[in-house]
């Protein structure tokens, strides 16, 4: 609205307010975690140290909860047994995981670790603030398993041959109507929907520039390419190549604030209108799936070791 004095613009910017969240607490966890109020798994295996930082969290807590919500205050002493209960219950199950992963490291035995959600939900350089709590991207992995960085030796990123999105933010790519719902219906073996919530995910073609810079911060050495199969309905289909974002059109990806303004630069390909779900070398595959793949490949940079071409644990092909 005009302030009537200097000419000068002032609009409502948008309030994020909703972020996609799962509301089962995760937030408020790291929150504590960062404030040094959490408690550790050690904790529960100790009556007095629980009790004790129970009390100190629920200091601030209590405030909360009587001053904001309106509700009763929490004692410890109502927590403790049924901590207590899961502590004992989980107790044969607990070691120093330090330990354990090191002197397997130096038994030259095989450690996989796997991150959880998309580069894109990071924190730091992910969508913020429609991100996640805590760092799914590849580097964090030695930090969470105690293993030195040089300890890892490849990265496989997880990438599928569609863009499928769950909560809210900007999603470049989107499809809306009876095209989002098909390929929604149609992908992986009980269709695109939050594995945690169930609410419909959100779908895409693939997206290339968010792609490349996701394997790019992962570090990625290889790719994984999954839902190959899922695309073998469509007479021809659209990738995005890159992102037009103010008249200006760049491969890169940019910041949350340019992010909500980009639209997508697309490129079609041939579809190849069969089932692929039965082939097991790259060589099977219909000369446009094969294009397909090799397209993808070249623009995110990075070489595709893995194509699923479905739900099966014996519909993959692996390539050399």
């Amino acid at each position: 609205r005009d302030i009537g004095v200097t000419g000068v613009q002032t609009c409502a910017l948008p309030i994020y307010r909703k972020f996609g969240s799962t509301k089962a607490g995760i937030a408020p966890f790291y929150a504590d975690k960062y404030a040094k109020l959490g408690v550790q798994v050690a904790d529960l295996l100790d009556e007095q140290r629980l009790r004790s930082r129970l009390e100190f969290a629920l200091d601030g807590k209590n405030v909360l909860l009587q001053h904001l919500y309106g509700k009763e205050p929490i004692a410890a002493e109502a927590l403790l047994p049924e901590l207590l209960r899961q502590g004992e219950a989980i107790a044969p199950f607990v070691c120093d995981t330090t330990a354990l992963l090191h002197d397997g490291l130096e038994a030259g035995k095989e450690i996989l670790l796997e991150g959880q959600l998309g580069a894109l939900r990071d924190p730091d350089h992910g969508i913020y603030p429609f991100s996640t709590s805590s760092s799914p991207l590849a580097g964090f992995a030695s930090i969470g398993a105690g293993l030195p960085p040089y300890a890892i030796k490849r990265i496989i990123a997880v990438v599928k041959a569609y863009s499928s999105c769950v909560g809210a933010g900007p999603f470049v790519t989107e499809l809306e109507g009876e095209v989002a719902q098909e390929l929604r219906q149609r992908g992986g073996d009980a269709g695109e929907y939050g594995a945690t919530t169930g609410r419909p995910r959100r779908m895409g073609w693939f997206d290339a520039v968010a792609t490349r810079y996701g394997c790019r911060v992962q570090g990625a050495t290889e790719v994984a390419l999954t839902l190959l199969d899922v695309l073998g309905y469509l007479d021809e289909i659209p990738i995005c190549t890159a992102y037009e974002v103010d008249g200006e059109v760049s491969g890169d990806f940019p910041v949350t604030a340019r992010l909500e303004r980009a639209r997508p630069v697309l490129e079609k390909l041939p579809g190849w209108k069969c089932d692929v779900s039965g082939a097991r070398r790259f060589e099977d595959l219909p000369r446009n799936a094969q294009g397909y793949v090799r397209r993808l490949e070249e623009l995110i940079n990075v070489p595709v070791r893995w194509i699923s071409v479905g739900p099966r644990r014996d519909a993959l092909i692996e390539l050399q």
